[in-house]
């Protein structure tokens, strides 16, 4: 839905539901999309966030009439298609994911061609005009960067997909933006990394040479393309994670003029005190199938667990007094979970900044762990899930 004020489109991610292959995902998107919109947005057009997996982005590629079939049901439901998760390449539901999720990397040629299709994908599907986003991985996951020529890969696939959206820009007058997502023990981490990449690697006059070569254009115009073809995805609970202070971290993209093509709301888990109650509740949590990092604060220090259970044997060899922020997101409308806390303050951080200075033309909330959250945080079914999310989120912006 097109928020007042300049404030966006708001859209829940379908990552939520079952999506790994294309027929999942079509059976996903018509079983309960409608049933959110009757909800939440009944008179007016409603946006839809697509998972596309490299399968599910192969098939829609590759078969006209899948597409057709597509462009057909969003029309006769009042909707539109303006982003599409291709951050996991294949499945993420129902079997361990962890770091797998970020496999294969931006220094690949699956990663690239996977984005490209998506792109083929949105500059069919996607409403003529606009500029949608293609949310995807963090270049790759921090212990498997192993030196400079790990990063040049990756800025040479990111640079030809920049090429390609120049060029599909041109062919069918959609913008389409790639959104590189930082999160936490990756290459793309905190706000500060994100601005180092983008000033030295992307926002560069190599770059822009390389672009112009590869997509025939201008030197001056490859170097506006780079800034509108490559952006962010703004995930707050990974930047509440690494305890940054959300509306300076904001501002930071900004001065650097990096576009945040989506503002995502998402809350982790938050421990203000770590106790051994706190410990044995959130062993709950611990066991899931998606990665849990947590950073730590202790007597002013930061560190930094791969999961959570890495987190429980530090506190066993030396408990003490600390704080932990986790990477499980929970539903947004929380802020108190009982024997700990979430990150919605970072949320309501975020969603004031960006009311009083509208930074992105779109809005998503990711709460993808339904299938994986502990009975006593479910109340009703995935529709009233949904629906009870995308309404506390617009009640912050409207």
């Amino acid at each position: 839905m097109d928020l007042p004020n300049r404030q966006g489109h708001l859209t829940y991610s379908t990552l939520v539901h079952p999506g790994d292959t294309w027929e999942d995902m079509w059976e996903s998107v018509r079983t309960y999309v409608p049933r959110v919109k009757e909800r939440v947005a009944p008179n007016e057009p409603f946006g839809v966030s697509l998972r596309l997996s490299a399968s599910s982005a192969e098939t829609l590629v590759n078969d006209s009439k899948a597409r057709d079939e597509l462009k057909k049901f969003l029309a006769d439901n009042d909707m539109y298609l303006y982003t599409v998760n291709a951050f996991p390449y294949g499945p993420f539901k129902g079997r361990i994911v962890k770091e797998e999720v970020y496999e294969p990397d931006w220094r690949s040629r699956e990663r690239t061609e996977y984005t490209i299709n998506v792109a083929e994908v949105l500059g069919d599907v996607a409403p003529e005009g606009s500029a949608p986003s293609i949310q995807s991985a963090p270049l790759g996951f921090k212990p498997r960067v192993t030196g400079p020529d790990v990063v040049s890969r990756y800025t040479e696939n990111v640079l030809r997909v920049v090429s390609h959206l120049v060029g599909l820009e041109a062919r069918t007058g959609r913008a389409v933006g790639l959104a590189l997502e930082p999160e936490p023990y990756c290459f793309l981490e905190t706000t500060d990394e994100a601005v180092d990449y983008f000033t030295n690697h992307l926002y560069t006059g190599a770059a822009a040479e390389t672009v112009a070569r590869s997509a025939g254009i201008p030197i001056s115009e490859a170097q506006v393309a780079l800034r509108r073809h490559v952006g962010v995805v703004y995930d707050i609970c990974h930047q509440a994670v690494e305890y940054e202070d959300i509306a300076a971290s904001l501002q930071k993209l900004v001065d650097a003029g990096i576009p945040v093509f989506k503002l995502q709301e998402a809350a982790a888990v938050h421990v203000p005190e770590v106790t051994q109650e706190t410990v044995d509740a959130l062993a709950k949590y611990a066991a899931t199938i998606y990665l849990t990092q947590t950073i730590e604060k202790k007597d002013g220090r930061f560190t930094k667990f791969l999961n959570l259970e890495d987190a429980f044997e530090a506190w066993r060899t030396d408990p003490g007094p600390r704080e932990w922020r986790t990477h499980i997101h929970v539903p947004v409308f929380l802020d108190d979970l009982g024997p700990f806390r979430t990150t919605r303050f970072a949320i309501e951080d975020a969603l004031r900044f960006h009311k009083a200075n509208p930074l992105s033309r779109q809005l998503e909330i990711e709460t993808y762990t339904w299938d994986v959250l502990p009975d006593n945080l479910k109340t009703g079914d995935i529709v009233d899930y949904v629906c009870r999310e995308i309404e506390w989120v617009r009640e912050q912006v409207v």
